[in-house]
């Protein structure tokens, strides 16, 4: 039993603390580069990395499979997180020039503190900082299953601006995206994990359908938060309607619709998605309507389906605190 003192995410890392406090010096090196603007630029992602929940995923995984809470975790385990760590890192940088976004995580963005070109270069310079790691520690498995995960991620991104365009999503189509956006990289963490400590091909592929299922479900309820979680849990933002996401609140809520009242939202979306009225009706209509509740329930669908590929694992602190970081990921307000 956890002590009531410690915060829930304290709770989680407790079995990895010990391994997240090797990772932040094993990322810390990874970064380094004897070029002084880069080296500024990896300096300040560096101080301001939020909760790390990647690395943590690899970590707990690489814990369940081995099923020994004691047993120090072999390099590969952290070859594997800092690998993870710098694609990530560098599709944020990358997704903020992409958006013209001048913030991240509450901090001034890079292509906002140094504009695009550098931030450009500075994604490109992660990226190819985590691919010689993995060469470097002759890691290919891990290696092939994060590059894998890349391309997943830019596919998903392009065929979601090639439907938004049309907004004709349907909820097969939706789901396709966000496994490819989304869910390809928490799969990858949990399959690399896996495979950092295990050369069993079908524990990895176990682990992999494992984080991809928490993928979908985290992607979910980024969609839920966006509209308040149906809860009016803070101030809904109606961000995704600005921006003319299909989400899988608003696509239920137009397969429910009468074909007048869908011809309606369609059309707020699409021609009227810059008016704080327009998006507040979309909004109304979906949270007053079926598509919250729909969501919520295909979201706790998706955590179940995930639990039970664990039931193979032998119980330790290890499995209890991830499936404390699945329920994290699901019940967070933000």
């Amino acid at each position: 039993m956890y002590l009531c003192t410690m915060s829930k995410m304290d709770q989680i890392q407790a079995p990895v603390a010990a391994d997240m406090v090797k990772f932040q010096g094993h990322f810390k090196r990874a970064m380094q580069t004897e070029v002084p603007l880069l080296d500024r630029v990896t300096r300040y992602i560096i101080r301001r990395k939020g909760k790390q929940m990647r690395p943590l995923f690899v970590f707990l995984t690489a814990r369940v499979v081995l099923g020994k809470d004691s047993t120090v975790l072999p390099e590969r385990s952290h070859v594997a997180a800092s690998l993870i760590e710098l694609l990530h890192t560098a599709t944020l940088v990358h997704d903020d020039v992409v958006d013209e976004s001048p913030l991240r995580r509450g901090f001034f963005s890079i292509q906002a503190l140094w504009k695009k070109k550098v931030a450009v270069l500075v994604g490109d310079y992660l990226l190819s900082r985590g691919l010689l790691m993995a060469v470097d520690a002759e890691a290919y498995d891990l290696l092939k299953i994060t590059s894998e995960a890349v391309r997943q991620m830019s596919e998903g991104e392009l065929l979601q601006i090639e439907k938004a365009r049309r907004l004709d999503i349907t909820e097969e189509v939706y789901f396709d995206i966000i496994q490819r956006k989304t869910a390809s990289l928490i799969a990858a963490c949990c399959a690399c994990g896996a495979a950092s400590v295990s050369g069993n091909p079908e524990t990895t592929a176990n682990m992999k359908r494992f984080g991809e299922l928490v993928g979908l479900a985290f992607q979910i309820k980024d969609d839920l938060l966006d509209l308040g979680d149906g809860e009016r849990i803070g101030k809904p933002t109606g961000g995704d309607i600005r921006e003319r996401k299909m989400t899988l609140p608003l696509i239920h809520t137009l397969n429910e619709a009468t074909a007048t009242e869908r011809r309606r939202l369609i059309r707020l979306v699409k021609h009227h998605n810059h008016k704080d009225q327009a998006v507040q009706e979309v909004m109304d209509a979906i949270i007053e309507g079926p598509g919250m509740a729909y969501a919520r329930k295909k979201m706790t669908e998706l955590r179940d389906e995930a639990m039970t590929l664990l039931d193979a694992e032998p119980d330790s602190d290890a499995k209890e605190a991830l499936i404390g970081l699945v329920d994290f990921t699901i019940e967070r307000k933000r």
